[in-house]
């Protein structure tokens, strides 16, 4: 993939449409992947101390309201 236009959004919303030369590799794969896992996993990390938060929320809501 050489000269192709490419939209890059960053994490703020902002487009920027440039024109670049792409000299992917299988490597360059590798890494983007292994970047991937990570994010989920993070992401799973996080959802899963969402859980923890809302169950604990329950719990409290339910101790006052039984007093």
């Amino acid at each position: 993939m050489v000269g192709e236009v490419v939209e890059m959004v960053s994490t703020t919303g902002v487009v920027d449409v440039v024109e670049e030369e792409t000299h992917f590799s299988s490597a360059s794969a590798q890494v983007l992947i292994s970047e991937i896992m990570v994010c989920n996993r993070d992401l799973e990390k996080m959802k899963q101390n969402i859980h923890d938060v809302q169950k604990r929320l329950s719990n409290i809501t339910d101790v006052l309201g039984k007093i």
